[in-house]
Formats: C-alpha cells, sequence, structure tokens
C-alpha cells in the first residue's frame, strides 16, 4: 500500500461522540480532511449544530446528531441509524466525557467530600457511556469482521493525578481496562480497539481551567516539553487510528502528554 493509501479514509464513515468541542471536534475535523463521511454527536445540541454548519462549508459528508451517551438505547439508535443509511460504520470514536472537578490539591476535592451523586453522573458518562459506544459499534463491526474503536482515556487513568478528581481517575482506570478487554474479544473478528491517553490540553472541559495563562503556566512545571498542548496535536495520532496504517496495533493506550507519564 503506497503512503498516502495508508491514511486515505475516502469511502469510510466515521463515528465521533463528544464532537462539539475540544478534543473531539479536533478528531472529527481530522477524519472529515482526510475524506472519510464523518457523524457529529454531542448531547450540547447548539453547540453541535453551530460546529456542523462551519464544517459543512468546507466538507459536505459532514452529519451531526444530538446524542447523550449516558442513554443507551440512544446510542444504539443512533449507531443503527448510521449503519442503515450507509451500509457501516468503519471507525467510532468514544470520546465524551466530563471532568470530575478538581482533585485532592483542594479541600473539596479529598476524600471525605466527593459528592456521591456527581460520582455516579461522571461514571455514568465517562464509562457506562463508553461501553454503551463500544458496544453498540461491535455490535455491527464483529460479523462484518472489520472496524476501527478509539476510546478517549487520560494519563490520569494511568498513574495517580493528584489535579484530577477521584471520579474522573476512576472512569479513566477502568475505561483502560475496558478496551483491553475488547480488544481481546475483537481481535479475531479484524476490530481494532486503542485508546488515546491526553495529557494536559486547552479544552473545556473543567471549566476551560487550562486555557487562562495562570493555569497553563502552573502546569507547565509538570510536563518535559513544557507546556500545554493545543487539540490540534490530537490529529496525528487520531487519523494514525482510524487508517489502514495502524492495521496490526490493537489494545493499545497511547499517550499524548508531552512527556508527562515518563517521569
Amino acid at each position: 500500500m503506497s503512503l498516502p493509501a495508508l491514511f486515505d479514509l475516502r469511502g469510510r464513515t466515521v463515528l465521533v461522540t463528544g464532537a462539539a468541542s475540544g478534543l473531539g471536534l479536533a478528531i472529527a475535523e481530522t477524519m472529515l480532511e482526510a475524506g472519510a463521511r464523518t457523524v457529529l454527536t454531542d448531547a450540547d445540541e447548539p453547540a453541535l449544530a453551530h460546529e456542523a454548519e462551519r464544517l459543512r462549508a468546507g466538507h459536505p459528508l459532514t452529519e451531526a446528531l444530538p446524542l447523550d451517551v449516558s442513554r443507551p438505547g440512544a446510542v444504539d439508535a443512533v449507531v443503527d441509524g448510521i449503519v442503515a443509511r450507509h451500509g457501516a460504520v468503519d471507525c467510532v470514536f468514544a470520546n465524551a466525557g466530563i471532568s470530575a472537578g478538581r482533585g485532592f490539591v483542594v479541600e473539596a476535592g479529598q476524600l471525605e467530600n466527593i459528592d456521591l451523586e456527581h460520582w455516579s453522573r461522571v461514571l455514568q458518562i465517562n464509562l457506562d457511556g463508553v461501553l454503551a459506544t463500544v458496544r453498540a459499534a461491535a455490535r455491527h463491526m464483529k460479523p462484518r469482521g472489520a472496524g476501527r474503536i478509539v476510546v478517549t482515556s487520560s494519563i490520569a487513568g494511568i498513574r495517580a493525578e493528584p489535579l484530577s478528581g477521584y471520579a474522573y481517575v476512576t472512569s479513566k482506570a477502568a475505561v483502560n481496562n475496558l478496551v483491553r478487554q475488547a480488544a481481546m474479544e475483537l481481535a479475531p473478528h479484524n476490530v481494532l480497539v486503542n485508546a488515546i491517553a491526553p495529557g494536559p490540553f486547552a479544552t473545556g472541559i473543567n471549566g476551560g481551567r487550562l486555557r487562562l495563562p495562570e493555569s497553563a503556566e502552573r502546569m507547565r512545571t509538570h510536563i518535559p516539553l513544557g507546556r500545554v498542548a493545543d487539540t490540534s496535536e490530537i490529529k496525528g495520532l487520531a487519523l494514525l487510528l482510524a487508517s489502514p496504517a495502524s492495521s496490526y496495533m490493537t489494545g493499545a493506550i497511547i499517550p499524548v502528554d508531552g512527556g508527562a507519564s515518563a517521569r
């Protein structure tokens, strides 16, 4: 296969959850730029409509559907609808997720102050929502004998992360093993399952704290590359994992963190 063909997604259908902003939006832009028919979903309907309108100006293969991944039936309906309209879903990015607030570096984030209602909501989206998305994708990919599933995890799921809330780090650690387990089951069916584990990116998660210069400066000292990442820096890995170039990769949890997890 030629080098350009390794990264060519023309003729493929890709679903991205949590695509109205941040990493999900950057991933969706990448899929469209590589030629894929791309379905953006998000629970934030106004933001989704705005970004879909912007993207359609240059990429008519853009679709947008409101979706709350904490509702498994809604996830199934979206994936079933994509397959009904387009014949298959070739790659699914289970990206939707929310923050659990600050970690134990502040009193509100310490064990005795954990809000169990908020804990449940974070796990419902970050873990149950990922499971619902992976399950819906696998149900169509297994019989077909082909497919890619990419989950957005975090370096907070690989190691202890004092700056992140308990529910967030717990959900991301669980997601990592969900990815490994699903990769083992689906490998005989040529369905590849991998995870991207971002470090500090300037997104809207956690109230957009890392977009603030003072927060980015504090974080900089913990990162070997000395800076917070821009969302565009997720694009290369996202394209790799969706494309033929990653045909021998499954079960991988890949950090994109400026070297933070190597410390």
